[in-house]
């Protein structure tokens, strides 16, 4: 059985509003609402930055918040750690309220489990990397051997050995991200919290560090929480993504989930253009596989009768570890009668012309669609122990890709 996934970090109802008498705006939202936010700032002198904001992150999860300019993600980030004082809400990261937290009891969570990664870089101009990426572990107070020993380890992680003496003028805008970002993983944060990271950069360099950045989060295993105005960004490095609109969350899913069922005209509108068979993955698709799996000591009997049952041409035989052995065509099975029907089908009897395809639950439905060309059977879908987990027949490949 999967073990359930833990909440790392638990946002509930979370507002910020900027001005005098901010809990006015909260308390008669209703009357409010309906302004933009020039009248309403004129009205009250207040700005909503973020509202109604609920939302979890899972551990080792990456989870995106996705916007426009002034929609409040960078607000809704930043109250996460308290840079800004949520006005009404609170924040849980692993069950403790930060928002109840003393000033001190709030920089040594800081210190302990967050780090946070910056759109412009915020490098110190004056010191080499091997400084920059140790400033972090020198505001904590660790011994300088022990902190350049971290940050050389975390300058090679991001691919930057053997610059550790340059200085960040020296660098391109890429390498600059490259340090800014190993200085947050020096200090070895649980949460990593990044605002608008990859913007900056060149579009060509601002896609080879999302792909480097995807690879590096799989070997460090942090929760991240990723704000970005890209929603290709988004969909591409993200396991959710919340889109917010004018200081609120309006959905928040799987990027397939965002991508095929926009619940607003805001969402769709964002997402009409974009190539789904990109986003939409295996696991989005999949079937649970017990009404496909035959176990390997059954009869021949008792397989041809499951699939005549269930309405399949092809079963697949697992082992007791659950991974699939062979691929039945019911019409080879049955064609020349069931000679041995109290016995396992014969080698004959089991084995089909048709080879057995298989993906991993992230592979992308365009890769899914050139492997499914190949064949009639099922593709099947096995974990990284190589067990089957989910089938993808035919007819959901079709209608994937019709919605697509």
């Amino acid at each position: 059985m999967a073990e359930e996934a833990k909440t790392k970090i638990l946002c509930e109802d979370i507002w910020k509003v900027f001005g005098k008498e901010p809990q006015r705006i909260i308390n008669n939202w209703d009357t409010y609402k309906e302004m933009d936010k020039v009248k309403r700032l004129k009205e009250t002198g207040c700005v909503v930055g973020t509202r109604h904001a609920t939302f979890k992150v899972e551990l080792g999860e990456i989870y995106c918040l996705m916007g426009l300019s002034g929609s409040g993600k960078s607000t809704l980030l930043r109250c996460i750690n308290r840079l800004h004082e949520p006005t009404h809400g609170k924040v849980f990261i692993d069950d403790m309220d930060i928002t109840s937290l003393s000033q001190q009891d709030l920089r040594e969570m800081r210190r302990a489990k967050t780090g946070m990664v910056f759109q412009h870089f915020a490098l110190l101009p004056h010191r080499r990397l091997l400084r920059n990426a140790a400033f972090g572990l020198e505001v904590q107070g660790v011994d300088k051997k022990e902190r350049e020993k971290r940050a050389l380890d975390a300058l090679e992680l991001v691919g930057l050995k053997g610059w550790e003496k340059s200085y960040p003028y020296e660098l391109s805008g890429g390498m600059q991200q490259r340090v800014g970002l190993a200085r947050a993983l020096a200090t070895d944060p649980e949460i990593l919290l990044m605002d608008e990271a990859f913007s900056a950069l060149d579009p060509l360099i601002r896609r080879q560090m999302q792909d480097e950045f995807v690879k590096l989060i799989k070997k460090v295993k942090k929760t991240i929480i990723f704000v970005t105005h890209d929603l290709n960004e988004a969909l591409r490095i993200a396991g959710h993504v919340a889109v917010m609109k004018d200081g609120a969350i309006v959905q928040q899913g799987t990027p397939a989930d965002i991508v095929l069922h926009p619940e607003t005209d805001y969402v769709a509108e964002f997402v009409q253009d974009l190539p789904k068979t990109k986003f939409i993955t295996a696991a989005d698709i999949m079937e649970k596989p017990d009404k496909w799996v035959l176990k390997s000591d059954d009869t021949s009997g008792v397989i041809a009768h499951k699939m005549d049952q269930r309405e399949l041409r092809f079963a697949f035989i697992i082992d007791e570890n659950q991974r699939v052995l062979n691929v039945v065509d019911y019409f080879r099975l049955t064609s020349g009668g069931l000679k041995t029907p109290e016995a396992p089908p014969t080698e004959e009897e089991s084995n089909s012309n048709f080879p057995i395809l298989a993906a991993a639950a992230d592979t992308f439905l365009e890769g899914l669609l050139s492997e499914g060309a190949k064949s009639k059977v099922p593709i099947v879908i096995n974990d990284s122990d190589g067990c089957v987990i989910g089938i993808i027949p035919r007819e959901n490949l079709l209608t994937a890709l019709a919605s697509a």
